[in-house]
């Protein structure tokens, strides 16, 4: 380990480490704008200049590797004056927006002009002006601000993996764009606004609407895919104006999604804001006393075998928990959390979470991929397994879908055949999986949700058995869900009880008119015409699929709007805190699902959120366990039964921008389809 003097203190920092890195260490703050600690090093801007002792003039220490020895001095005058020539010259061009600018209040270039620059310029020459470019319906650009200090390219190429920003032209002309002036394609292209320190990259569906210091921050988490990605939610009033990610090495490191961040415009259109009540066939308003008596007069009519619940993709433990207990109250078996009709059973846990972690990946040598395109389905987690690929003695093979995941893959097929070439050794990808130390599968929903996923299922354990992914300290059997709600609902075990239908059956029955009331809460991705001649309660938070079937409506609040324990796809017990109100007489989904016990005879034993948690936790002990990735039993699970070998595999998410109720009440995530599925589109209407 390198000892290094800086400002007088001595100090050791880890082999590697540069002398910007050092003096962090050492809590002194060193001004920089092209510097990344998740990017490589530029070492353009020179904003980060300390003085050496001995060296003829002042170093960039981010560039400079720390090496023992080291005299660094941060605080010297020529270090004041080379850093307000720096700022000088940054800011020749740079046009005094600051007024009108988003960035204003949260700048890197105005916090540091005040901390370190000049109080007045030298410069008394024309200002050049740039072209704005337009790369999507996203980021907005203003390029004259642009100090080129290339974090958007780096991000871009080392990143995201879309390698379309780039710098054109030479000296004072010098341009960062798309040079072809085309959207940027990119499931993480918000992420550039973040990385930005000068407002030249902002955010369009935010532009000109809030000032930071107007905002109340609220820490929660996301619920948008099963990454359960560490967020903040800026609001004003009930209205939420953005989100932002929070920084968790665990999870998403201080990355976020495009859907997580742009997608909560969604929140404010086709809101269930009253209770509704089918009349005549025709939805009227009602209120909670109405509504809750048209359920308690259906149910005096019905056995417990005609009664069904299914629950979506983004509901918290609590309400899950909640409707599980009613429906035991009751006497019904039939409730399913499944509604892509996965063969999930809550047996072993590590048959259905990411056993390894998302921070795994990073320890890996070898990836499987099955039937998944983890870009679409986790883009926070294909970047992880991007990062990996960039490095050394890593391989990664595909069974599925040729796709762009934006690095190199070996693609072994697109059948479940390959599965079994695998088992016996006669694939060539088997011997890279046999070899490598640390072997991990990635299995996806597009997998698992065919008639014949037990069988796959089985077949991918058996994989992992016998290459060496389940070791004492290692189990590299991991399940990439891409429902927020769906571990938690499963370690619940909201599964068919005794004799009970899963979700494909309950819609059948139904169909046939054997089940004669289904509970919808939040499930919108089912085959909704087969509930028309049921009696439908619908519980969420938009008029959606569920909705427009619901003989009784009733108004949950959305994942922004409620206190929850969510748990991601690596089995991560995460609390979520609410950030808004929610609109109109909406209410949180357990409160909803606890007044209505009152009523019909299934009285639950808690009366607020603590009684809920502390039964739940009691019996469910994982669920107590927060932020804490908790390890999954292994056992012999999946079904020995016929696989359709030569039925190639279909991918759970066909447009990445419209996968749930929220995305789909989002004008930007409108927007986004319309610019990035345009082709498709086109397609559709012609073929129509």
């Amino acid at each position: 380990m390198p000892t290094l003097i800086i400002d007088g203190n001595e100090i050791d920092v880890q082999d590697g480490s540069t002398v910007l890195q050092a003096c962090e260490e050492a809590g002194i703050e060193i001004p920089r704008f092209c510097y990344h600690q998740k990017l490589s090093i530029a070492g353009n801007c020179r904003m980060c200049l300390v003085e050496l002792e001995k060296a003829p003039k002042p170093i960039a220490s981010c560039a400079m590797p720390a090496a023992d020895g080291m005299i660094i001095r941060t605080n010297t005058p020529s270090v004041k004056k080379a850093r307000e020539g720096v700022m000088e010259f940054l800011l020749i061009n740079h046009p005094l927006d600051c007024p009108i600018c988003d960035q204003g209040g949260e700048c890197d270039l105005q916090d540091q002009a005040m901390a370190y620059g000049r109080d007045s310029s030298r410069f008394g020459e024309t200002k050049r002006a740039v072209k704005d470019k337009d790369i999507g319906p996203l980021v907005g650009t203003i390029m004259t601000r642009c100090i080129h200090c290339t974090r958007c390219i780096r991000f871009g190429e080392e990143i995201a993996g879309v390698e379309e920003m780039g710098a054109i032209y030479r000296g004072e002309h010098m341009e960062i764009g798309t040079f072809l002036e085309k959207s940027v394609k990119s499931e993480l292209s918000g992420n550039l606004i973040d990385l930005c320190p000068v407002g030249a990259l902002t955010s369009k569906p935010y532009a000109f609407t809030a000032r930071p210091w107007e905002l109340k921050k609220t820490e929660t988490i996301d619920a948008m895919d099963a990454v359960g990605s560490s967020i903040r939610i800026d609001t004003r009033g009930r209205e939420i104006m953005r989100v932002l990610p929070r920084l968790n090495e665990e999870v998403n490191e201080e990355w976020i999604s495009d859907k997580t961040r742009f997608s909560c415009d969604g929140l404010k259109y086709s809101r269930l804001d009253r209770p509704w009540v089918k009349k005549d066939g025709q939805l009227t308003e009602a209120t909670w006393d109405e509504s809750f008596n048209a359920i308690k007069n259906k149910l005096s009519t019905l056995k417990p075998t005609q009664i069904a619940a299914l629950v979506g993709n983004i509901v918290e433990c609590e309400s899950i928990f909640a409707l599980k207990q009613l429906m035991t109250n009751l006497g019904s078996p039939h409730i399913d959390c499944r509604q892509d009709s996965t063969p999930f059973d809550n047996e072993y846990r590590a048959s259905y979470i990411f056993n390894t972690g998302i921070a795994g990946i990073d320890q890996t040598d070898a990836i499987l991929l099955v039937g998944t395109n983890p870009r679409l389905e986790a883009p926070i987690i294909n970047a992880r397994i991007r990062k990996r690929s960039l490095q050394s003695n890593f391989s990664i093979g595909l069974i599925g879908n040729d796709v762009d995941l934006t690095y190199k893959y070996d693609n072994l097929g697109n059948t479940p055949a390959i599965l079994d070439e695998i088992i016996k050794g006669n694939n060539p990808f088997s011997s890279i999986l046999n070899k490598a130390k640390k072997p991990m599968l990635i299995i996806g929903q597009g997998a698992l949700s065919r008639d014949d996923g037990r069988g796959i299922l089985q077949k991918c354990r058996i994989i992992a058995e016998e290459t060496g992914m389940i070791q004492e300290n290692w189990k590299g059997f991991n399940v990439l869900h891409t429902a927020a709600g769906r571990v938690g609902a499963l370690d619940i075990g909201f599964l068919p009880g005794t004799n009970g239908f899963n979700t494909n059956e309950i819609l059948d029955q139904a169909q046939k008119d054997s089940i004669k009331l289904v509970y919808l809460l939040g499930a919108d991705e089912i085959k909704t015409n087969t509930l028309e001649n049921t009696f439908v309660i619908y519980q969420g938070h938009h008029g959606d699929a569920g909705a427009k079937v619901a003989d009784v409506i009733l108004p949950g609040c959305a994942y922004t709007e409620k206190d929850g324990t969510w748990v991601n796809t690596e089995g991560r017990v995460q609390k979520a805190t609410a950030a808004s109100q929610p609109p109109g007489d909406a209410k949180e989904d357990w409160s909803i699902i606890r007044a209505l016990s009152d009523y019909i005879e299934g009285e639950l034993s808690f009366d607020s959120l603590t009684d809920i948690r502390s039964t739940m936790t009691k019996e469910i002990r994982v669920l107590g366990l927060i932020d804490k990735q908790s390890p999954g039993n292994w056992g012999t699970f999946g079904e020995d039964c016929t696989i359709q070998n030569k039925l190639p595999f279909k991918l759970p998410i066909d447009n990445f921008y419209l996968t749930d109720p929220i995305t789909r009440a989002s004008p930007t995530m409108t927007k986004c389809t319309e610019t990035f599925y345009s082709n498709r589109i086109r397609e559709n209407v012609t073929d129509g």
